[in-house]
């Protein structure tokens, strides 16, 4: 595959350099992994654009969402540090089954491990050059090339799954719903001003004696809910399965407390 020559090697050299400096952090890796996979989108004709998420809130993300370039999330990544050798530890963690449960295509990475997940089950594991070359500053060996390239291609040819009943549909939005309540709305009450402005109006005008945790309850299925059933009709009398299917990824310019995640 001649045109794909040089691309996994130079990631490779430039986390090495970074690892180098001796003062790298997690988050210092992220700009090379960012190139990595847009050049990895090119290669697979895929038009890709890359948010790295804010991480304000620990957990409430993974780090990485890719975009299909037509406002349609295509997939996320979470990424730890490349010090980190245990990923089975990671997988297991609450963090990674919230993913998992959430987000029908990821990746697990520490920059040389890749975890491919699709709907929570593990498709493919590839390690693309050894730790301590990696680290160690000894000469870059890409392996498993040709396996993580063919992985890699199934990540960006996802698409979101028809939801073709009724039930499926409800199971798709309770997840959302649950998600937004423990790891968005949950986090951010007492911080986020916005929230809090609602939790008093809801308090005032309508449930006086309304707890923070009914509150977040409340508030979460009204978002999922009620964002759901607008998007179902600003499409022309579109059927709600197919509209969400379709047009139910994240809004990118939503605020984050809004934004469901439909990938």
């Amino acid at each position: 595959m001649p045109e794909t020559e040089g691309i996994v090697k130079d990631y490779l050299k430039e986390i090495q350099k970074i690892h180098k400096k001796g003062d790298a952090r997690e988050e210092s890796y992220y700009p090379a992994l960012k190139v990595f996979l847009e050049k990895l989108g090119d290669l697979n004709k895929k038009r890709t654009d890359i948010t790295i998420l804010p991480r304000s809130i620990e957990g409430n993300n993974p780090d990485f969402r890719i975009w299909d370039g037509r406002q349609k999330v295509t997939g996320y990544v979470e990424a730890k540090d490349p010090s980190v050798t245990d990923l089975d530890t990671i997988e297991r963690s609450e963090q990674l089954k919230r993913y998992r449960n959430t987000f029908h295509n990821l990746i697990l990475t520490n920059f040389h491990e890749f975890r491919f997940y699709r709907a929570g089950v593990l498709m493919d594991t590839v390690f693309i050059a050894r730790r301590n070359i990696l680290l160690d500053m000894g000469k870059i060996v890409v392996e498993n090339e040709a396996e993580f390239l063919e992985a890699m291609e199934r990540f960006f040819d996802y698409s979101m799954p028809a939801i073709n009943s009724p039930k499926a549909l409800a199971v798709e939005l309770a997840k959302r719903t649950k998600f937004l309540k423990d790891d968005i709305i949950g986090h951010e009450i007492g911080n986020n001003e916005t929230i809090m402005a609602f939790y008093g109006a809801f308090r005032e005008y309508l449930v006086p004696d309304l707890s923070e945790a009914d509150f977040v309850n409340l508030y979460s299925q009204t978002i999922a809910y009620g964002i759901f059933a607008a998007r179902t009709r600003s499409g022309g009398g579109i059927h709600p399965e197919k509209r969400l299917r379709e047009d139910s990824e994240n809004d990118r310019h939503t605020p984050r407390y809004l934004q469901i995640h439909f990938s």
